[in-house]
């Protein structure tokens, strides 16, 4: 049995194309690539939940009841254990102030010192409609100020 040389030549031939996306993969382990689908899996994860918090802000601010309170103080609280279960807080804090803490970490303060605040707002009298909007407001710049 006689093989042909003719093939040989003809797959030698062959110029191998490296595309820059298929240096880039290779470049990068397993693990590595793992952590950015993560890391982006994550962060849509928790923008998909601001949104919702964002629609239960303006629920509350069209009919006022402890019911649709409740449920939006249950959303900002499993929102802030989300990012900081996620390590969020921790990881995305670069800058320090004056006393060494994370900035992020007043953030967090300030968001349950409002939400505290608005509870007893709303449930001593409903007048104050205007400072429970504005408080919503606050909170949710707060929220995207730490996804930021």
């Amino acid at each position: 049995m006689k093989i042909d040389n003719r093939i040989r030549a003809i797959t030698s031939d062959r110029k191998t194309v490296d595309h820059p996306s298929a240096m880039h993969v290779r470049n990068r382990s397993f693990q590595d690539f793992m952590g950015q689908q993560e890391k982006e899996h994550s962060e849509e994860q928790l923008r998909r939940t601001l949104q919702q918090i964002i629609l239960q802000g303006e629920r509350l601010s069209k009919s006022m009841t402890v019911r649709e309170l409740y449920a939006y103080k249950n959303m900002i609280r499993n929102f802030l254990e989300d990012t900081v279960r996620r390590g969020i807080g921790i990881k995305e804090t670069r800058g320090w102030d004056r006393r060494g803490r994370g900035k992020k970490y007043k953030i967090l303060d300030e968001i349950d010192a409002h939400l505290i605040g608005m509870a007893e707002e709303m449930l001593t009298h409903e007048q104050g409609r205007i400072q429970i909007l504005q408080k919503i407001g606050e909170i949710k710049g707060l929220l995207i100020n730490l996804l930021s």
